[in-house]
Protein backbone atom coordinates (compact mmCIF):
# COMPACT_ATOMS: atom_id res chain seq x y z
CA UNK A 1 0.00 0.00 0.00
CA UNK A 2 1.29 3.48 -0.81
CA UNK A 3 3.00 5.60 1.84
CA UNK A 4 0.11 8.05 1.85
CA UNK A 5 -2.11 5.20 3.01
CA UNK A 6 -0.49 4.81 6.41
CA UNK A 7 -2.14 2.30 8.68
CA UNK A 8 -4.86 3.39 11.03
CA UNK A 9 -4.40 2.95 14.74
CA UNK A 10 -6.35 0.41 16.74
CA UNK A 11 -8.20 3.26 18.46
CA UNK A 12 -9.26 4.71 15.11
CA UNK A 13 -10.65 1.35 14.02
CA UNK A 14 -12.54 0.79 17.27
CA UNK A 15 -14.01 4.30 17.02
CA UNK A 16 -15.90 3.12 13.92
CA UNK A 17 -17.77 0.42 15.87
CA UNK A 18 -21.51 1.07 16.23
CA UNK A 19 -21.51 -0.04 19.89
CA UNK A 20 -19.38 -1.53 22.67
CA UNK A 21 -20.58 -5.06 21.89
CA UNK A 22 -19.29 -4.74 18.34
CA UNK A 23 -15.93 -3.52 19.65
CA UNK A 24 -15.58 -6.63 21.81
CA UNK A 25 -16.72 -9.00 19.07
CA UNK A 26 -14.40 -7.39 16.51
CA UNK A 27 -11.46 -7.59 18.91
CA UNK A 28 -12.07 -11.30 19.44
CA UNK A 29 -11.93 -11.83 15.66
CA UNK A 30 -8.71 -9.82 15.29
CA UNK A 31 -6.51 -12.92 15.31
CA UNK A 32 -5.13 -14.75 12.25
CA UNK A 33 -6.81 -18.08 13.11
CA UNK A 34 -10.26 -17.66 11.51
CA UNK A 35 -8.99 -15.67 8.53
CA UNK A 36 -7.83 -16.73 5.08
CA UNK A 37 -7.42 -15.03 1.72
CA UNK A 38 -6.67 -11.69 3.39
CA UNK A 39 -5.04 -8.80 1.62
CA UNK A 40 -4.66 -5.05 1.28
CA UNK A 41 -4.17 -2.94 -1.84
CA UNK A 42 -3.73 0.74 -2.58
CA UNK A 43 -6.11 3.00 -4.54
CA UNK A 44 -7.32 1.52 -7.80
CA UNK A 45 -6.72 4.62 -9.89
CA UNK A 46 -10.35 4.83 -11.12
CA UNK A 47 -11.65 6.73 -8.12
CA UNK A 48 -11.69 3.77 -5.73
CA UNK A 49 -9.80 3.90 -2.48
CA UNK A 50 -7.45 1.53 -0.73
CA UNK A 51 -9.14 -1.70 0.26
CA UNK A 52 -8.64 -4.43 2.89
CA UNK A 53 -10.34 -7.81 2.60
CA UNK A 54 -10.47 -11.34 3.92
CA UNK A 55 -12.48 -14.55 4.38
CA UNK A 56 -13.59 -15.28 7.95
CA UNK A 57 -14.67 -18.73 9.04
CA UNK A 58 -18.10 -18.77 10.65
CA UNK A 59 -20.64 -21.26 11.88
CA UNK A 60 -21.68 -22.20 8.34
CA UNK A 61 -19.81 -24.11 5.66
CA UNK A 62 -18.82 -21.01 3.69
CA UNK A 63 -16.57 -18.28 5.13
CA UNK A 64 -17.88 -14.74 5.27
CA UNK A 65 -16.51 -12.46 2.56
CA UNK A 66 -15.47 -9.16 4.14
CA UNK A 67 -14.08 -6.05 2.43
CA UNK A 68 -13.46 -2.48 3.56
CA UNK A 69 -12.93 0.52 1.28
CA UNK A 70 -10.75 2.85 3.37
CA UNK A 71 -11.67 5.92 1.32
CA UNK A 72 -15.26 5.88 2.60
CA UNK A 73 -14.82 4.11 4.72
CA UNK A 74 -17.40 1.66 3.37
CA UNK A 75 -18.01 -1.92 4.42
CA UNK A 76 -19.21 -5.06 2.68
CA UNK A 77 -19.72 -8.45 4.32
CA UNK A 78 -21.76 -11.54 3.44
CA UNK A 79 -22.70 -12.10 7.09
CA UNK A 80 -26.35 -11.44 8.15
CA UNK A 81 -25.44 -8.70 10.65
CA UNK A 82 -27.35 -5.44 10.36
CA UNK A 83 -24.58 -3.41 11.97
CA UNK A 84 -22.16 -1.28 9.98
CA UNK A 85 -19.35 -2.05 10.33
CA UNK A 86 -19.97 -5.62 11.46
CA UNK A 87 -17.60 -7.54 13.72
CA UNK A 88 -15.90 -9.17 10.71
CA UNK A 89 -15.08 -5.79 9.15
CA UNK A 90 -13.71 -4.59 12.48
CA UNK A 91 -11.69 -7.77 12.88
CA UNK A 92 -9.94 -7.57 9.51
CA UNK A 93 -9.32 -3.83 10.00
CA UNK A 94 -7.74 -4.48 13.39
CA UNK A 95 -5.47 -7.14 11.88
CA UNK A 96 -4.43 -4.69 9.16
CA UNK A 97 -3.96 -1.82 11.64
CA UNK A 98 -1.61 -3.97 13.74
CA UNK A 99 0.22 -5.29 10.68
CA UNK A 100 -0.88 -8.83 11.46
CA UNK A 101 -2.54 -9.93 8.23
CA UNK A 102 -1.36 -13.48 7.49
CA UNK A 103 2.08 -13.51 5.87
CA UNK A 104 2.27 -13.36 2.11
CA UNK A 105 -1.13 -11.74 1.56
CA UNK A 106 -0.41 -8.03 2.11
CA UNK A 107 -0.04 -5.92 -1.06
CA UNK A 108 -1.97 -8.57 -3.03
CA UNK A 109 -4.26 -7.93 -5.98
CA UNK A 110 -7.92 -7.87 -4.91
CA UNK A 111 -9.85 -11.04 -5.81
CA UNK A 112 -12.72 -10.79 -8.27
CA UNK A 113 -15.46 -10.45 -5.64
CA UNK A 114 -13.63 -7.51 -4.03
CA UNK A 115 -12.94 -5.86 -7.40
CA UNK A 116 -16.61 -6.16 -8.39
CA UNK A 117 -17.80 -4.61 -5.14
CA UNK A 118 -15.31 -1.75 -5.47
CA UNK A 119 -16.39 -1.12 -9.07
CA UNK A 120 -20.08 -1.03 -8.09
CA UNK A 121 -19.32 1.30 -5.21
CA UNK A 122 -17.30 3.67 -7.41
CA UNK A 123 -20.10 3.73 -9.99
CA UNK A 124 -22.71 4.44 -7.30
CA UNK A 125 -20.65 7.33 -5.90
CA UNK A 126 -20.31 8.85 -9.36
CA UNK A 127 -24.01 8.42 -10.08
CA UNK A 128 -24.91 10.11 -6.80
CA UNK A 129 -22.60 13.01 -7.60
CA UNK A 130 -24.15 13.34 -11.06
CA UNK A 131 -27.67 13.41 -9.61
CA UNK A 132 -26.57 16.03 -7.11
CA UNK A 133 -24.96 18.23 -9.74
CA UNK A 134 -27.88 18.01 -12.12
CA UNK A 135 -30.80 17.44 -9.82
CA UNK A 136 -31.11 20.67 -7.91
CA UNK A 137 -34.27 21.79 -9.73
CA UNK A 138 -37.63 21.07 -8.11
CA UNK A 139 -39.99 19.06 -10.33
CA UNK A 140 -43.03 21.20 -9.49
CA UNK A 141 -42.07 24.47 -7.77
CA UNK A 142 -45.68 25.51 -7.26
CA UNK A 143 -46.61 22.25 -5.54
CA UNK A 144 -43.49 22.44 -3.37
CA UNK A 145 -44.36 26.00 -2.39
CA UNK A 146 -47.87 24.88 -1.44
CA UNK A 147 -46.55 22.09 0.76
CA UNK A 148 -44.18 24.50 2.47
CA UNK A 149 -46.98 26.97 3.19
CA UNK A 150 -49.28 24.26 4.57
CA UNK A 151 -46.57 22.98 6.86
CA UNK A 152 -45.80 26.50 8.08
CA UNK A 153 -49.47 26.94 8.99
CA UNK A 154 -49.53 23.65 10.92
CA UNK A 155 -46.35 24.54 12.79
CA UNK A 156 -47.73 27.97 13.69
CA UNK A 157 -50.92 26.34 15.00
CA UNK A 158 -48.77 24.02 17.11
CA UNK A 159 -46.86 27.01 18.50
CA UNK A 160 -50.14 28.71 19.48
CA UNK A 161 -51.29 25.57 21.32
CA UNK A 162 -47.94 25.33 23.05
CA UNK A 163 -48.10 28.94 24.21
CA UNK A 164 -51.54 28.33 25.70
CA UNK A 165 -50.26 25.26 27.50
CA UNK A 166 -47.33 27.19 29.02
CA UNK A 167 -49.68 29.92 30.25
CA UNK A 168 -51.89 27.31 31.94
CA UNK A 169 -48.86 25.72 33.60
CA UNK A 170 -47.66 29.02 35.02
CA UNK A 171 -51.11 29.94 36.26
CA UNK A 172 -51.37 26.58 38.04
CA UNK A 173 -47.90 26.90 39.54
CA UNK A 174 -44.74 24.90 39.03
CA UNK A 175 -45.75 22.47 41.78
CA UNK A 176 -48.27 20.95 39.35
CA UNK A 177 -45.37 19.86 37.13
CA UNK A 178 -45.12 16.46 38.83
CA UNK A 179 -48.79 15.67 38.16
CA UNK A 180 -48.65 16.94 34.57
CA UNK A 181 -45.48 15.20 33.44
CA UNK A 182 -47.36 12.62 31.35
CA UNK A 183 -49.44 15.34 29.67
CA UNK A 184 -46.30 16.74 28.06
CA UNK A 185 -45.88 13.50 26.10
CA UNK A 186 -49.33 14.12 24.63
CA UNK A 187 -48.34 17.69 23.79
CA UNK A 188 -45.18 16.36 22.13
CA UNK A 189 -47.27 13.95 20.05
CA UNK A 190 -49.44 16.82 18.85
CA UNK A 191 -46.34 18.82 17.94
CA UNK A 192 -45.23 15.86 15.80
CA UNK A 193 -48.62 15.93 14.10
CA UNK A 194 -48.06 19.65 13.52
CA UNK A 195 -44.76 18.77 11.75
CA UNK A 196 -42.72 20.63 14.38
CA UNK A 197 -40.24 17.99 15.63
CA UNK A 198 -38.13 20.67 17.35
CA UNK A 199 -41.05 21.76 19.53
CA UNK A 200 -41.94 18.11 20.14
CA UNK A 201 -38.47 17.24 21.41
CA UNK A 202 -38.40 20.13 23.88
CA UNK A 203 -41.94 19.40 25.09
CA UNK A 204 -40.99 15.76 25.65
CA UNK A 205 -38.02 16.81 27.78
CA UNK A 206 -40.27 18.89 30.02
CA UNK A 207 -42.06 15.75 31.18
CA UNK A 208 -38.86 14.30 32.65
CA UNK A 209 -37.61 17.36 34.55
CA UNK A 210 -39.98 17.18 37.59
CA UNK A 211 -38.72 13.66 38.36
CA UNK A 212 -35.03 14.49 37.91
CA UNK A 213 -34.50 15.60 41.52
CA UNK A 214 -32.47 18.50 42.83
CA UNK A 215 -33.67 22.00 42.06
CA UNK A 216 -36.04 20.82 39.36
CA UNK A 217 -38.43 23.84 39.62
CA UNK A 218 -35.64 26.20 38.52
CA UNK A 219 -34.70 23.95 35.60
CA UNK A 220 -38.34 23.58 34.61
CA UNK A 221 -38.85 27.35 34.63
CA UNK A 222 -35.73 27.80 32.49
CA UNK A 223 -37.01 25.28 29.95
CA UNK A 224 -40.44 26.94 29.94
CA UNK A 225 -38.73 30.22 29.07
CA UNK A 226 -36.68 28.70 26.24
CA UNK A 227 -39.71 26.94 24.80
CA UNK A 228 -41.75 30.15 25.04
CA UNK A 229 -38.98 32.03 23.25
CA UNK A 230 -38.93 29.45 20.44
CA UNK A 231 -42.71 29.50 20.07
CA UNK A 232 -42.72 33.32 19.89
CA UNK A 233 -39.95 33.16 17.31
CA UNK A 234 -42.06 30.75 15.25
CA UNK A 235 -45.05 33.11 15.31
CA UNK A 236 -42.86 36.09 14.32
CA UNK A 237 -40.72 34.39 11.65
CA UNK A 238 -41.54 36.90 8.92
CA UNK A 239 -40.32 39.84 11.01
CA UNK A 240 -37.03 38.29 12.18
CA UNK A 241 -33.65 39.11 10.61
CA UNK A 242 -32.59 36.53 8.02
CA UNK A 243 -29.92 34.65 10.02
CA UNK A 244 -32.08 34.53 13.17
CA UNK A 245 -35.08 33.35 11.15
CA UNK A 246 -32.96 30.55 9.70
CA UNK A 247 -31.89 29.56 13.22
CA UNK A 248 -35.51 29.48 14.44
CA UNK A 249 -36.56 27.35 11.45
CA UNK A 250 -33.76 24.91 12.18
CA UNK A 251 -34.76 24.67 15.85
CA UNK A 252 -38.37 24.08 14.85
CA UNK A 253 -37.27 21.17 12.70
CA UNK A 254 -37.25 22.64 9.20
CA UNK A 255 -34.31 21.13 7.33
CA UNK A 256 -32.83 21.42 3.87
CA UNK A 257 -32.20 18.28 1.84
CA UNK A 258 -28.49 17.57 1.52
CA UNK A 259 -28.66 17.41 -2.27
CA UNK A 260 -30.13 20.92 -2.38
CA UNK A 261 -27.42 22.24 -0.08
CA UNK A 262 -24.64 20.64 -2.11
CA UNK A 263 -26.07 22.09 -5.31
CA UNK A 264 -25.12 25.51 -3.92
CA UNK A 265 -21.84 26.88 -2.57
CA UNK A 266 -19.54 24.39 -0.85
CA UNK A 267 -16.40 24.75 1.23
CA UNK A 268 -13.47 22.53 0.29
CA UNK A 269 -10.95 21.88 3.01
CA UNK A 270 -8.89 19.20 4.68
CA UNK A 271 -11.30 18.21 7.45
CA UNK A 272 -9.83 16.72 10.61
CA UNK A 273 -12.19 14.16 12.17
CA UNK A 274 -12.37 15.29 15.80
CA UNK A 275 -14.91 12.83 17.17
CA UNK A 276 -17.64 10.36 16.32
CA UNK A 277 -20.49 9.94 18.78
CA UNK A 278 -23.55 7.66 18.63
CA UNK A 279 -26.75 8.05 20.62
CA UNK A 280 -29.81 5.79 20.63
CA UNK A 281 -33.38 7.07 20.94
CA UNK A 282 -35.79 4.18 20.70
CA UNK A 283 -35.20 2.41 17.39
CA UNK A 284 -33.22 5.32 15.92
CA UNK A 285 -29.45 5.69 16.16
CA UNK A 286 -28.02 9.15 15.57
CA UNK A 287 -24.36 9.54 14.69
CA UNK A 288 -22.64 12.89 15.22
CA UNK A 289 -19.29 13.42 13.52
CA UNK A 290 -17.38 16.57 14.43
CA UNK A 291 -14.92 18.07 11.94
CA UNK A 292 -12.56 21.03 11.81
CA UNK A 293 -11.18 22.57 8.62
CA UNK A 294 -7.38 22.63 8.63
CA UNK A 295 -7.22 25.67 6.34
CA UNK A 296 -10.46 27.49 7.21
CA UNK A 297 -10.47 26.75 10.94
CA UNK A 298 -14.25 26.23 10.76
CA UNK A 299 -16.08 23.56 12.73
CA UNK A 300 -18.73 21.32 11.21
CA UNK A 301 -21.18 18.70 12.43
CA UNK A 302 -22.31 15.80 10.24
CA UNK A 303 -25.48 14.00 11.29
CA UNK A 304 -26.46 10.57 10.01
CA UNK A 305 -29.18 8.20 11.14
CA UNK A 306 -29.81 4.48 11.33
CA UNK A 307 -33.23 2.94 11.94
CA UNK A 308 -34.49 -0.48 12.99
CA UNK A 309 -31.24 -1.56 14.62
CA UNK A 310 -29.04 -0.51 11.70
CA UNK A 311 -26.06 1.68 12.45
CA UNK A 312 -25.65 4.87 10.37
CA UNK A 313 -23.66 4.17 7.23
CA UNK A 314 -21.51 7.31 7.40
CA UNK A 315 -18.40 6.53 9.45
CA UNK A 316 -15.10 8.41 9.53
CA UNK A 317 -11.97 7.41 11.46
CA UNK A 318 -11.25 9.74 14.37
CA UNK A 319 -7.89 11.48 14.05
CA UNK A 320 -7.69 11.27 10.25
CA UNK A 321 -8.02 14.16 7.79
CA UNK A 322 -10.33 14.06 4.78
CA UNK A 323 -10.06 16.38 1.77
CA UNK A 324 -13.70 17.02 0.95
CA UNK A 325 -16.41 19.58 0.23
CA UNK A 326 -19.07 20.53 2.77
CA UNK A 327 -22.24 22.56 2.47
CA UNK A 328 -23.58 24.23 5.62
CA UNK A 329 -27.22 24.36 6.61
CA UNK A 330 -28.52 27.94 6.87
CA UNK A 331 -28.56 29.61 10.26
CA UNK A 332 -27.18 32.47 12.26
CA UNK A 333 -24.45 30.13 13.46
CA UNK A 334 -23.74 27.65 10.62
CA UNK A 335 -22.50 24.40 12.13
CA UNK A 336 -24.42 21.42 10.78
CA UNK A 337 -23.24 20.48 7.30
CA UNK A 338 -23.73 17.95 4.51
CA UNK A 339 -20.77 15.95 3.20
CA UNK A 340 -20.18 16.34 -0.51
CA UNK A 341 -17.45 15.24 -2.88
CA UNK A 342 -14.42 13.60 -1.31
CA UNK A 343 -11.06 14.23 -2.92
CA UNK A 344 -9.08 11.22 -1.79
CA UNK A 345 -9.10 8.84 1.16
CA UNK A 346 -8.60 9.84 4.81
CA UNK A 347 -4.93 10.44 5.64
CA UNK A 348 -3.10 10.73 8.98
CA UNK A 349 -4.18 13.81 10.91
CA UNK A 350 -2.52 15.97 13.53
CA UNK A 351 -3.20 17.45 16.94
CA UNK A 352 -5.59 20.39 16.46
CA UNK A 353 -4.73 23.84 17.70
CA UNK A 354 -6.65 24.53 20.89
CA UNK A 355 -7.43 27.48 23.13
CA UNK A 356 -7.35 28.07 26.90
CA UNK A 357 -10.46 27.47 29.00
CA UNK A 358 -11.29 31.18 29.30
CA UNK A 359 -11.18 31.74 25.56
CA UNK A 360 -13.30 28.65 24.96
CA UNK A 361 -15.98 29.93 27.35
CA UNK A 362 -15.96 33.33 25.65
CA UNK A 363 -16.53 31.63 22.30
CA UNK A 364 -19.41 29.63 23.78
CA UNK A 365 -20.98 32.83 25.08
CA UNK A 366 -20.76 34.45 21.63
CA UNK A 367 -22.36 31.36 20.12
CA UNK A 368 -25.29 31.62 22.55
CA UNK A 369 -25.90 35.17 21.41
CA UNK A 370 -26.49 33.89 17.88
CA UNK A 371 -28.45 30.79 18.94
CA UNK A 372 -29.96 30.90 22.46
CA UNK A 373 -31.29 27.31 22.06
CA UNK A 374 -27.79 25.95 21.53
CA UNK A 375 -27.32 22.67 23.41
CA UNK A 376 -23.65 22.09 22.63
CA UNK A 377 -20.73 23.95 21.13
CA UNK A 378 -17.50 22.34 19.90
CA UNK A 379 -14.26 23.42 21.60
CA UNK A 380 -10.65 22.26 21.48
CA UNK A 381 -8.85 22.93 24.75
CA UNK A 382 -5.06 23.01 24.81
CA UNK A 383 -2.82 22.54 27.82
CA UNK A 384 -5.51 21.28 30.19
CA UNK A 385 -5.15 18.75 33.00
CA UNK A 386 -8.05 16.47 34.08
CA UNK A 387 -8.75 16.80 37.81
CA UNK A 388 -10.69 13.82 39.24
CA UNK A 389 -12.91 14.75 42.17
CA UNK A 390 -15.87 12.96 43.79
CA UNK A 391 -17.79 16.20 43.64
CA UNK A 392 -17.26 16.58 39.90
CA UNK A 393 -14.38 16.30 37.45
CA UNK A 394 -12.76 19.41 36.00
CA UNK A 395 -10.38 20.30 33.20
CA UNK A 396 -7.98 22.91 34.50
CA UNK A 397 -5.56 25.12 32.59
CA UNK A 398 -1.99 23.96 33.04
CA UNK A 399 -1.19 27.23 34.82
CA UNK A 400 -4.18 26.75 37.13
CA UNK A 401 -5.80 30.07 36.16
CA UNK A 402 -9.23 28.63 35.31
CA UNK A 403 -11.11 25.35 35.02
CA UNK A 404 -14.14 23.95 33.22
CA UNK A 405 -16.41 21.39 34.92
CA UNK A 406 -17.13 18.13 33.17
CA UNK A 407 -20.81 17.49 32.46
CA UNK A 408 -21.94 15.43 35.50
CA UNK A 409 -23.75 13.01 33.18
CA UNK A 410 -20.27 11.82 32.14
CA UNK A 411 -19.18 11.00 35.69
CA UNK A 412 -18.26 7.36 36.13
CA UNK A 413 -17.65 6.85 32.43
CA UNK A 414 -14.50 4.82 31.62
CA UNK A 415 -13.57 7.53 29.13
CA UNK A 416 -12.83 9.96 31.94
CA UNK A 417 -10.31 7.60 33.47
CA UNK A 418 -8.85 6.97 30.02
CA UNK A 419 -8.37 10.72 29.72
CA UNK A 420 -6.64 10.81 33.10
CA UNK A 421 -4.38 7.93 32.05
CA UNK A 422 -3.38 9.65 28.80
CA UNK A 423 -2.67 12.87 30.69
CA UNK A 424 -0.72 11.29 33.54
CA UNK A 425 -1.05 14.63 35.32
CA UNK A 426 0.43 16.56 32.39
CA UNK A 427 -1.34 19.06 30.09
CA UNK A 428 -3.06 17.54 27.04
CA UNK A 429 -5.25 18.68 24.16
CA UNK A 430 -8.92 17.72 24.49
CA UNK A 431 -11.85 18.07 22.10
CA UNK A 432 -15.38 18.11 23.44
CA UNK A 433 -18.70 19.91 23.41
CA UNK A 434 -19.57 22.51 26.01
CA UNK A 435 -23.08 23.22 27.23
CA UNK A 436 -24.80 24.75 30.23
CA UNK A 437 -23.86 21.71 32.37
CA UNK A 438 -20.18 21.76 31.46
CA UNK A 439 -17.91 19.98 29.00
CA UNK A 440 -18.40 16.54 27.49
CA UNK A 441 -14.86 15.39 26.54
CA UNK A 442 -14.83 13.20 23.42
CA UNK A 443 -11.23 12.93 22.18
CA UNK A 444 -7.73 13.57 23.43
CA UNK A 445 -4.33 13.31 21.77
CA UNK A 446 -1.35 11.39 23.13
CA UNK A 447 2.24 11.25 21.93
CA UNK A 448 3.06 8.09 19.97
CA UNK A 449 6.43 6.39 20.13
CA UNK A 450 7.68 8.11 16.99
CA UNK A 451 6.74 11.53 18.32
CA UNK A 452 3.56 11.75 16.25
CA UNK A 453 0.18 12.58 17.77
CA UNK A 454 -2.33 9.82 18.36
CA UNK A 455 -6.07 10.51 18.70
CA UNK A 456 -7.72 8.62 21.56
CA UNK A 457 -11.52 8.44 21.60
CA UNK A 458 -12.97 8.77 25.12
Amino acid sequence: MEDTEQRWSVEQVLALAPDAASQKAGTRLAVPGPWSGTGAAGPSGDGGGAVVWGLCAGSGGKPYRTAVDLAGPAFNCSCPSRKFPCKHALGVLLLWARGELPAGTDEAEPPEWVAQWCAKRTAAVREKAARRDGGGAVADPQAARGRTERRAQRVAAGAVELEARLVDQLRGGLATGREDQHDWHGVAARMVDAQAPGLAARARELGAIPMSGGDWPSRLLEEYAMLHLLARGCLALDSLPGPLADTVRARLGFTTVGAELLAGPTLRDSWLVLAQQDSVDGAMTTRRIWLRGVRSGRSALLLSFGAAGRAPEVALPVGRSLEAELAYHPGGLPLRAALGTRHGPPVPGHTPQGVPVGEALSGYGEALRADPWLDEWPVVLSGVVPIPDPGGWQLADGQGDSALPVDPRRLGRPGLWRLAAVSGGHPVTVFGTVGHRGLTPLTTWSAAGDGAAQAVAL
